[in-house]
């Protein structure tokens, strides 16, 4: 068994609170792109956040095998929290 690595939602821009025109509102998961058992590359999408302004594509930082998904469409997310697991070799 290879190493497990989490994947966490990165730090907002700076940007998004000095405007304040992007993240207004909550930061929802749009869509989920993968599921366990699929085979991610590095810079590979694995969500879609939506900030009620801004659609925002979130890569994987590894490559690997996915575990665990631990958001769905629709659930509101924090920077830095887990949203998914992987597997490396």
């Amino acid at each position: 068994m290879g190493r497990i690595v989490e994947v966490r939602i990165p730090i907002y821009p700076e940007c998004w609170e000095t405007c304040g025109s992007c993240a207004q509102g909550d930061v929802v998961v749009e869509e989920v792109l993968v599921k366990p058992g699929d085979i991610v590359q590095f810079d590979d999408n694995v969500i879609i956040l939506e900030t009620g302004k801004v659609a925002l594509d979130i890569q994987s930082p590894h490559a690997g095998r996915v575990v665990e998904v631990m958001v769905a469409a629709g659930d509101e997310v924090a920077e830095g929290a887990v949203i998914l697991t992987l597997e490396q070799d």
